[in-house]
């Protein structure tokens, strides 16, 4: 019996070892060019840089910079989710406006790129996932 002891608490501890150490990968993370697409988050984000339309908004655990852009570039960015909300299921009505999602929502908007329009006036909100550093 103690034998059965002894190989079952080898078993437990074979199976609790810590997972190996790795050095991190330092190099810098290579890319494509850009999609076509890229360009209605450029003129969003530029537009909201312009205009100074930039908020910060947090949970415990994660740090946004919400970037708003209105006017043109964010009518060609509603129109552009056309397709893609359509695909997804990312458009919906809230407070007589319409929405499309570049995710569907799953609780909130919060971490959610998205578009609206009241059917006059247009309205885009990108995230950027900054981090704890930009709340210090």
């Amino acid at each position: 019996m103690r034998s059965l002891y002894f190989v079952l608490g080898v078993a437990a501890c074979a199976g609790s070892q810590p997972a190996p150490v790795t050095t991190p990968d330092f190099r810098p993370i290579t890319g494509d060019a850009a999609p076509p697409r890229a360009a209605l988050y450029v003129a969003c984000l530029a537009d909201a840089t312009a205009h100074h339309r930039v908020r910060h908004a947090h949970d415990p655990d994660t740090n946004l910079l919400l970037f708003t852009c209105t006017g043109e570039p964010a009518r060609a960015f509603y129109d552009g989710l056309a397709e893609w909300s359509a695909k997804i299921g990312s458009q919906f009505q809230h407070e007589a406006r319409t929405y499309r999602s570049t995710a569907r929502v799953q609780q909130n908007l919060f971490g959610v790129d998205y578009c609206a329009t009241d059917g006059t006036q247009h309205e885009c909100v990108i995230t950027l996932n900054a981090g704890a550093f930009v709340a210090r």
